[in-house]
């Protein structure tokens, strides 16, 4: 019998084509299930390279009431441990970000090397042995840059994953990018509608005027050819036709890749509105010293997907990187970064304001639509809802978290 009856039932009750039932996304079992079972069955998004550049360099990440410390050796390898000492349990990292010649937690001061090792546990008993006591490793992969991990003990799957992003944002080269800017922001909406809100643009035109000067929405669920429902081409899919014969010749078309077999990545190249290369205000450059090599005239960015909790926007001159976790019921963590080349001089050859303008303003106005949808489906009126043609990336969520928590709860 599974611990989380009231979660099965839900999950029982789950149909295609329509959002999930009431508790799963307003309940207490479920945000306790979603934190401490089903996302620690599965890849999460961390962070990326950039975020740990420096020997010493970490980056702490945070799952319920788990603590991850990812950070990069003095060998240059990137590593990922729980923030937590093997001496008496005392998280060692007490910021979110830094940078340590050791890891030295500060109740006893027991000292960690940055592979893990323990150097040094004043006054042990004697026989006491070092070696049996390093840092616990946490399941860590590298997606071309962007670092995910796994809290499970037998982590699913990265490869495909991990061969897919790679291939295609190696273009940007995130080892040679550096963080320029970092927002958290808290929505007061359960992490699957921050999620759902993000996998569609059904609702972009009313609701994001600085997102639309640079994206149209095509893509993101509707418009591209693979989206086309009644088998004739139309005019601005003929036109992407012709934007890919483009990018083809460049070498940066690959076909769409949409969560293949099962899998939980989607990987597109998009055009941008006519006139524009990135996605600023004024569809121009934000920072002069651009990060990959065909220059600031081809209209086009490329995104990634990954269920259950991250998407990223790759530009010819920044990468933006956005991951969420749950903070509660009615609480998401929404942490966004903008990556810019690594020799990129603030104020010189890029202005943060301008360079943040178009995701600050977009993230404000998702989290206020994710924070009234929760707010409705609070009400005794709600009752699921039927997925127009435009969500279909929402039900592709849906249906992962579905049979993810199905699988973490032994119903599948």
């Amino acid at each position: 019998m599974t611990s989380y009856p009231s979660v099965a039932a839900d999950l029982a009750l789950d149909r295609p084509g329509f959002t999930l039932p009431r508790d799963l996304y307003v309940g207490e079992d479920a945000y306790r299930f979603d934190s401490q079972v089903m996302l620690k069955s599965v890849w999460l998004y961390a962070c990326t390279v950039a975020h740990v550049k420096k020997p010493g360099d970490f980056y702490v990440f945070e799952l319920g009431n788990n603590s991850v410390m990812i950070i990069r050796g003095k060998d240059g390898e990137v590593r990922a441990f729980y923030n937590t000492c093997t001496h008496r349990g005392a998280r060692i990292c007490g910021t979110a970000t830094g940078n340590a010649p050791r890891l030295t937690c500060p109740y006893h001061y027991w000292s960690f090397n940055l592979d893990g090792r323990l150097l040094a546990a004043r006054d042990m008993p004697e026989g006491f042995d070092k070696s049996a006591h390093g840092l616990r490793p946490v399941a860590l992969e590298n997606a071309g840059g962007l670092l995910f991990v796994c809290l499970s003990e037998n982590p699913p799957p990265f490869d495909r994953a991990g061969q897919d992003i790679a291939e295609q944002i190696g273009i940007y080269n995130l080892d040679k990018l550096k963080v320029a800017y970092v927002e958290e922001l808290i929505d007061h909406a359960n992490w699957k509608l921050v999620m759902e809100n993000n996998r569609e643009c059904y609702h972009c035109e009313g609701n994001h005027p600085e997102l639309l000067k640079s994206l149209d929405g095509t893509g993101f669920g509707k418009g591209l050819p693979e989206d086309n429902q009644s088998g004739e081409m139309t005019g601005d899919e003929l036109a992407i036709e012709a934007q890919r014969a483009e990018w083809e010749k460049l070498g940066i078309y690959r076909e769409l890749i949409e969560f293949p077999d099962g899998w939980w990545h989607r990987v597109a190249r998009l055009g941008l509105a006519s006139g524009t290369v990135t996605q600023t205000l004024d569809g121009q450059p934000a920072c002069r010293k651009l990060i990959w090599p065909h220059g600031d005239k081809v209209e086009t960015s490329l995104s990634i997907w990954t269920q259950p909790n991250s998407w990223h926007h790759f530009c010819c001159d920044h990468v933006v990187t956005f991951s969420l976790v749950p903070l509660g019921a009615d609480k998401t963590m929404l942490r966004t970064s903008w990556l810019v080349h690594e020799d990129a001089v603030e104020g010189e050859d890029y202005d943060v304001d301008n360079l943040t303008a178009v995701w600050r303003a977009t993230n404000a106005q998702d989290g206020r639509l994710a924070e009234n949808n929760h707010a409705g489906i609070r009400s005794d009126a709600y009752r699921p809802g039927m997925y127009s043609n435009e969500e279909k990336l929402v039900e592709a969520f849906k249906s992962f978290y579905v049979k993810t928590a199905k699988a973490a709860l032994g119903m599948e």
